[in-house]
């Protein structure tokens, strides 16, 4: 089975460029590891606080080191649904663990916020910022240095990905992660965008509303259309960093308990000195390309052009967004879930999710193999579903060959696309990702005058007051990490889908982000360098005419070159006084560009 040459020649550029950068970050461990070894290096005093409210025989346990001593970092809260379950899995896991003659403790607990809570409200602001405060938080968490090993626990949006870049900080450790599943399939999504449109033309109430959002939003798991809590899950599986198969599992299935026992089994097993598996040894260039091609296969969320890149900065590996460009023309798009299709995530599953696509991609040459998992070496074993056996341990079925649904999930034989439908934009304007794998070709090219807005609210306003009737691009600017925090713009979606269905051509140009569940209306996002930094989209001018061109990767202001060249920026501030954000002004001070991942951390 050879690998796809464009995924090959990307994965050995990556290597390259990255190759000092990766030295400085394996040395950094490999000091870790012999200056301060887990738990040898810990006096008395230090183990009598870290093991003083364990029982007898786990004091003696984790006294005579022969065995391993989870660390637990869980991102739990009863608010988010998605976590809601995680309150029971500590203790599962100490119960596992001793069943094994090893031991866990909770090493600490991260902040896991709800991007469907604070969406369009100022709590959006510290959205991004939080993921590197879940790095940090982990970091602090395993800091203590009594763990051979981490078992993260977390779902949802900025918390995967920060619990990633914090654990990879100790990638000299084994480490694993678990969900809790989605939720059950509530209201159609085709219905609930019709009603969400419907609202804000006052065609509907708010009590219809919430009542449409309350049966699609209703219970424990994981919210189920295919943003960025799910795509984190499929991210984890094809980096080898999850179990195969624990993705979709549903909170109440038989099935999600013993994936987790499991998960224990294998965590134990790589710290054993025979097989040991460190974090370091499973993100590599390798896996962060798979993790990508599987991005792009699935229509997964805009939101992973940011967190993939600090992940990989994260570990010492220098991705570009030119590396998702040049994946994007060659991995075709294998799977419609809402906002790329109407269904959603429990429908994946059941047409053959994880198991189904790996296979695929893997068998077509366009995940590289030569990769470590939890599993151990390659990805075979992640083209097998898991089942319950007898005994009720884990076991996995054989591969499966064809889909069951080929409205959701497809081969590459017959892909819904031939390419993975995210692109890289431009032009006088800086530098832009657009995901196009829910947009129309029709709709995928626009050249019109701009309408400049500095929030969602004044959008909102010049629509309800009829002024939108028309061809334009809108232009949300000074929303970058640096002005703002960077919020998502997920509120701007019905407005503007509003009137690209009353037959307008529009667009959304802004240096801000979309949730990952935006869709049909063409959006250039993450704009960079951002209007705050000086960037040329503060140089445009209402009534500018933009060129968007998604096809051709265009992004440009058509506007006379000497008239640009020396026209000024506006500048423009916002009020981050209430809510807490006044805490993140450090933040924002010195966060990088969205190019850069948006981060906050330094990695040079």
């Amino acid at each position: 089975m050879s690998t796809h040459p464009i995924v090959e020649q990307v994965t050995a550029q990556l290597t390259e460029r990255s190759a000092a950068s990766r030295r400085a970050y394996l040395e950094s461990l490999q000091r870790t590891l012999d200056e301060e070894p887990p738990r040898q290096s810990l006096s008395c005093g230090n183990f009598a606080h870290g093991f003083a409210a364990c029982s007898a025989s786990d004091k003696d346990t984790i006294r005579l080191m022969h065995s391993a001593n989870i660390g637990v970092v869980n991102a739990y809260n009863d608010m988010l649904s998605a976590h809601q379950p995680l309150a029971e899995y500590p203790a599962l896991i100490a119960e596992f663990a001793r069943s094994l003659g090893s031991t866990a403790q909770v090493a600490g607990g991260v902040p896991a916020m709800c991007d469907g809570v604070t969406q369009g409200r100022p709590g959006m602001e510290l959205s991004l910022f939080s993921r590197d405060v879940i790095a940090m938080a982990t970091a602090i968490s395993l800091s203590h240095n009594m763990f051979d090993a981490a078992l993260c626990l977390g779902v949802c949006d900025k918390i995967v990905p920060g619990l990633l870049i914090g654990s990879l900080q100790f990638g000299h450790l084994p480490c694993v992660f678990f969900p809790a599943g989605p939720m059950p399939t509530g209201i159609s999504n085709k219905e609930k965008a019709a009603v969400r449109q419907r609202y804000v033309e006052g065609k509907a109430s708010k009590e219809e509303l919430l009542a449409t959002e309350s049966a699609s939003y209703h219970s424990a798991g994981t919210c189920t259309f295919y943003g960025t809590a799910n795509t984190n899950q499929v991210l984890m599986e094809v980096m080898g960093i999850q179990l195969p198969g624990a993705s979709f599992v549903p909170p109440s299935d038989p099935l999600r308990k013993a994936l987790l026992q499991e998960t224990v089994t294998r965590l134990i097993q790589a710290n054993a000195p025979s097989t040991h598996i460190p974090l370091s040894d499973v993100v590599t260039p390798a896996s962060i390309i798979n993790a990508i091609v599987a991005l792009l296969a699935s229509g997964g969320s805009t939101n992973h052009t940011l967190h993939i890149v600090a992940i990989a900065k994260a570990a010492g590996i220098q991705l570009t967004w030119r590396e998702f460009q040049a994946l994007s023309e060659v991995v075709p798009l294998l799977v419609r879930v809402y906002p790329n299709g109407q269904e959603d995530v429990n429908a994946f599953q059941r047409a053959g999710g994880t198991a189904f696509l790996i296979k695929e991609l893997r068998r077509a040459g366009l995940l590289n193999d030569q990769v470590k998992t939890i599993m151990g070496e390659g990805l075979s074993a992640y083209e097998c579903p898991p089942m319950l056996s007898q005994s009720e341990s884990i076991e996995w079925d054989a591969p499966i060959e064809q889909t069951k649904w080929d409205e959701v999930l497809r081969p590459t034989a017959s892909p819904f696309a031939q390419e993975g439908g995210l692109r890289v934009l431009a032009g006088n304007l800086g530098e832009a990702v657009s995901k196009v794998s829910a947009v129309k070709p029709e709709h995928q090219s626009i050249k019109a005058p701009c309408v400049i807005f500095h929030d969602q609210d004044s959008l909102k306003v010049a629509f309800e007051n009829g002024e939108l009737e028309k061809d334009f691009i809108a232009v949300v600017r000074f929303q970058g990490p640096q002005a703002n925090g960077m919020p998502e713009l997920h509120n701007l979606s019905p407005y503007l889908g509003t009137l690209q269905d009353r037959g307008f051509k529009v667009a959304l140009v802004t240096d801000g982000r979309m949730s990952g569940a935006s869709g049909k209306v063409p959006s250039a996002i993450h704009v960079s360098p951002e209007a705050y930094a000086g960037g040329d989209i503060a140089k445009l001018r209402d009534g500018d005419v933009i060129e968007f061109d998604a096809t051709a990767g265009v992004l440009e202001a058509h506007v006379d070159a000497e008239v640009w060249a020396t026209r000024e920026c506006i500048s423009h501030d916002h009020d981050h006084s209430t809510l807490g954000r006044n805490l993140f002004s450090q933040f924002r001070a010195s966060v990088g560009a969205a190019s850069l991942g948006a981060s906050v951390f330094d990695f040079t």
